[in-house]
């Protein structure tokens, strides 16, 4: 079994504490994504498990052992990076073989080692090349290859795709995805990219200063976002987040435009009191275009056409919204549009604290 357990795991370098206490529980052969912004900790959390960083307190466990002080080699992860970092003067056979070489396995051991991470992988044909002749995805898998004959209980991967053009990392991501099915290992992975994230993880862990603001499965990081950075980060376009109150069961934006509050928020925020200050959350694939006595009045300021859809970009109530709608709905730039919220897929938040209501 490789549960991984990271339990009030700190790290501070010098006075800087950059993980206060951190608690995470990853499942046996569950896919784990750590997604954020640039500086949230999620690299350095990876790097704690794999032994590369030591926890400046708490307790780290593989399976039923306890790792924190363990270096890296002893750990039994195995680590693909964002560089690839292969040998440049070896073979793609020589690259995938030279950790078990140096750890002494017999060569007859070694040798089926490497055919069978180059047939899982499709670089049978590559196994006599070196890597300045092979593509950025083609290097990509040769690290992938080094890692699984090491038969790792995790795999821990460190943005392997950030180097790669877009249609190669769609194509990296259904490769990943289908070796993790194939080996059932457990994944540890790490992204800034939340498409990557979503279409990868079994479980999506979102970070902030770190912090896991929500750890949750895709879908219901995207329905039911804990806060407004979640909300915000999770979703292309993000959110649309609008200052509004609850006044005689309606929700009022800044500008006197009302809509009415939908049910499960009246059952769940209780009988209205006076009034109440929010924050509205729109994703701008949850609105429709309108007519004149459409509740909403958008006033377009810009236009981007996207093949299936198009963004209406522009101001509501004094604030910035983007609108995703039908390639030939009509819109012009500096003229209003009506928008139709779905009242289903509305969010609320509070303005103090961010926490969804």
């Amino acid at each position: 079994m490789a549960q991984v357990s990271l339990s009030r795991v700190t790290k501070r370098f010098g006075e800087i504490t950059v993980i206060p206490e951190l608690d995470l529980e990853i499942a046996d052969k569950e896919f784990v994504v750590l997604v954020g912004p640039s500086g949230c900790g999620k690299t350095t959390t990876l790097r704690m498990i794999a032994g590369l960083e030591l926890a400046s307190s708490g307790t780290i466990r593989i399976g039923e052992r306890d790792v924190t002080t363990l270096r890296a080699g002893l750990r039994n992860c195995a680590m693909v990076f964002q560089n690839y970092a292969l040998y440049p003067h070896m073979t793609v056979r020589q690259n995938i073989a030279y950790g078990m070489k140096v750890r002494g396995v017999p060569k007859e051991e070694r040798e089926r080692a490497v055919e069978e991470a180059a047939r899982i992988l499709g670089l049978q044909p590559l196994l006599d090349r070196r890597p300045k002749q092979l593509s950025g995805g083609q290097r990509q898998r040769v690290a992938i290859g080094r890692a699984i004959v090491r038969r790792p209980d995790v795999f821990l991967f460190d943005e392997p795709l950030s180097n790669l053009d877009a249609k190669l990392r769609i194509e990296m991501r259904t490769e990943i995805k289908q070796l993790h099915r194939r080996l059932g290992n457990t994944v540890v992975y790490v992204t800034h990219d939340q498409v990557e994230a979503m279409t990868l993880a079994d479980r999506v862990v979102v970070m902030h200063q770190g912090r896991i603001e929500q750890a949750a499965r895709p879908l219901e990081l995207y329905e039911r976002p804990a806060n407004t950075f979640v909300a915000g980060f999770i979703g292309a376009p993000s959110m649309n987040f609008l200052p509004a109150e609850i006044a005689d069961g309606d929700l009022v934006l800044g500008d006197g435009s009302r809509m009415p509050l939908p049910e499960p928020f009246l059952q769940r925020l209780g009988p209205p009191n006076g009034r109440r200050q929010v924050t509205l959350g729109l994703r701008p694939e949850h609105v429709t275009g309108g007519d004149e006595t459409a509740p909403l009045r958008l006033v377009v300021r810009e236009i981007e056409p996207l093949g299936p859809t198009q963004l209406a970009i522009g101001e509501l109530a004094g604030h910035r919204f983007i609108a995703q709608l039908p390639p030939h709905w009509p819109l012009a730039i500096d003229r209003p549009c009506g928008i139709v919220p779905d009242p289903a897929r509305l969010h609320l938040f509070d303005p103090l604290t961010g926490r969804a209501l």
